[in-house]
């Protein structure tokens, strides 16, 4: 079993949109306080780029962290360590981000395979993160 380089301090590419989008969570006191008592890694790997965006939600602190998607295995649950997976295309993960794209535009795209999705409970954490910022930003 090999180890994944993590590249930590400079999330460079999807990673950097993913961390530029939630960084603003870390001075919020609701995500402090719903997230005080969880610790959760998300990832989320973009088809069409070569970086995919590790969340880790670790007792009320949000970091966001860049993988190499290529190879494959660098991705694997072993690997990384992840508790939540989502796979989609970067055009489509915006459109949902940015409300363009609803909860059942995401299932119907689950269902006939163009997203992938592992560990659906994990993923709802994502949902209430975004949730959050758009509360924030109103």
């Amino acid at each position: 079993m090999s180890e994944v380089k993590v590249e930590n301090k400079n999330a460079r590419g999807f990673a950097g949109l993913v961390n530029n989008m939630l960084a603003p969570l870390n001075e919020n006191e609701k995500f402090k306080e719903k997230f005080q008592h969880k610790h959760v890694k998300i990832l989320i790997n973009a088809v069409n780029v070569n970086f995919a965006a590790l969340i880790i939600i670790d007792y009320g602190k949000l970091n966001v962290e860049g993988i190499p998607n290529k190879p494959k295995e660098n991705l694997r649950k072993k690997n990384v360590g992840w508790d939540g997976f989502l796979e989609i295309d970067t055009q489509t993960f915006l459109a949902f981000v940015m409300n363009r794209i609803s909860l059942f535009g995401i299932a119907k795209k689950w269902i006939i395979r163009k997203i992938r999705l592992r560990g659906i409970n994990k993923l709802l954490h994502l949902l209430k993160l975004f949730k959050l910022l758009i509360k924030n930003n109103k």
